[in-house]
């Protein structure tokens, strides 16, 4: 099958490269039109000189016949989001699709970590899917129709040197839920996903080493950090292999999916569970004491229960 989204219109941010140009490649192959959007930055968010990536992947989409747009605002600022919004109304006269993806690194330890190391990141990620999605929303609830895909990451389930990406990227999902809850009744869907792929934010030494740990410690779902794959973990990597399945759930077969997140990478997608609570005592009165706490809580919490990393053995 082709033109599975022939007529309609896509947002896509941080489109100009990685796996956000995957993202748009297919949606116009599929048949959408699409708002290209990328601020030219480096990937810590920096302007860097390279102006063009959003210019270069409308020119691949029309090469092949289809219809885009650039567009190079920054997703931290409101204006911007509400401006990408009517881009694609003034240009293509709809809007059916957003997938939020812009994002940009600034990896410190917690204790070496800058203010604005962490405002930087936090706006470009989290505030950042809010700019587009507001101003979307809108659009979404009036046509009572739209498809929402957000982007999150493992790092979101705890990542060394990364407290201000994963806070960001956790919060994400809690937005994406929350987006599925509020426009659900309105025929939109908003799902998260948490892409494994090599792009110019993953592929550096520190983020290996991290997402090493991570996955030593029993944090990131997935086994390809003990799997040899030889010549094939490349492909494996390709940030294209994230598209698919991000389009799929752009399409009507995926119309029941809402509010979840998932694992996509190579040749995997995997939902992740919804939390719940894993185990609870109760207190013998209306509330707890630290004595009543002192007698239950240690076998209960921690007696089964794998903490996230080793803590520091309390002083005798």
């Amino acid at each position: 099958m082709a033109d599975r989204l022939a007529g309609q219109v896509a947002i896509v941010t941080g489109a100009g490269r990685g796996i956000g140009r995957g993202h748009a490649l297919l949606l116009a192959e599929e048949g959408a039109s699409v708002i290209v959007n990328d601020y030219g930055g480096g990937s810590g968010g920096e302007l860097d000189g390279q102006a063009g990536p959003a210019d270069e992947v409308v020119a691949a989409i029309r090469e092949t016949g289809g219809n885009a747009a650039a567009n190079y605002d920054s997703v931290a600022d409101m204006a911007a989001g509400e401006r990408m919004v009517q881009q694609a109304l003034d240009q293509f006269g709809r809007l059916d699709i957003l997938i939020n993806n812009a994002g940009i690194l600034r990896d410190r330890m917690v204790f070496n970590m800058t203010e604005e190391e962490w405002d930087v990141v936090v706006d470009v990620h989290l505030k950042g899917h809010f700019t587009v999605t507001k101003f979307a929303a809108q659009v979404f609830r009036q046509q009572r129709s739209g498809r929402i895909v957000t982007t999150s990451s493992e790092s979101g389930l705890g990542n060394m040197g990364q407290a201000n990406y994963a806070a960001a990227k956790e919060g994400i999902v809690g937005l994406t839920r929350t987006l599925a809850r509020d426009l659900g009744r309105y025929g939109v869907t908003a799902n998260s996903i948490r892409p494994r792929a090599g792009t110019r934010l993953t592929l550096t030494e520190e983020l290996a080493e991290a997402q090493r740990r991570a996955r030593e410690a029993g944090l990131i779902a997935g086994d390809a950090g003990d799997i040899e794959f030889g010549d094939n973990r490349e492909a494996m990597m390709a940030p294209e292999n994230v598209s698919p399945f991000v389009v799929w759930l752009c399409t009507d077969a995926a119309a029941n999916i809402n509010g979840r997140d998932f694992l996509v990478w190579g040749n995997e997608v995997g939902m992740y569970s919804l939390p719940k609570v894993e185990a609870a005592v109760y207190a013998p009165g209306a509330a707890w004491t630290l004595d009543d706490l002192d007698a239950v809580a240690p076998q209960s919490f921690l007696g089964s229960q794998k903490n996230l990393w080793p803590g520091q053995a309390p002083k005798s």
